[in-house]
């Protein structure tokens, strides 16, 4: 049974009101990441401290302080859209089930992956660090 809408509003509009897009259901989620052009940027938002604590702001934190972006900004939340991420993990794979989890993608293709392990008891410095690297390494300067 998914959490109730009101409880989750706020956890997605931190991300939504720094430019996500909210995938909602699985359509949107085929639509928008396998034949997606540049790089994508995906959180597989949710309601536990480690997300609250450490992954929406560490994602902040890296879009604010990188002169290097993603081309697009997507969210899913586990626990409500329960389709949207049932199929967006079939992009994340092999990587297991996980959530909060931050996916990028490059024309498509996963490249760079932050499990929830490496999300619980790490800042959001250090995940914004993580994210800001491999922005470096897989977006254009030009996006910024």
């Amino acid at each position: 049974m998914p959490y109730p809408e009101q409880l989750c509003a706020p956890m997605r509009l931190e991300l939504t009101g720094v430019g996500f897009t909210e995938l909602r259901d699985a359509q949107q989620v085929d639509d928008a990441i396998p034949n997606s052009k540049g790089t994508l940027l995906l959180v597989m938002n949710s309601v536990c401290g480690c997300a609250a604590g450490a992954a929406r702001p560490g994602v902040k934190l890296a879009l604010q302080r990188s002169e290097i972006k993603p081309d697009h900004l997507y969210a899913v939340f586990a626990g409500q859209d329960l389709d949207a991420v049932a199929q967006a993990r079939k992009y994340t794979l092999p990587y297991p089930p996980s959530s909060p989890c931050i996916a990028l993608f490059k024309d498509g293709q996963l490249v760079h992956f932050i499990e929830r392990h490496h999300i619980e008891g790490h800042s959001a410095d250090m995940i914004a660090e993580n994210l800001m690297a491999a922005f470096e390494d897989h977006c254009n300067a030009v996006n910024s």
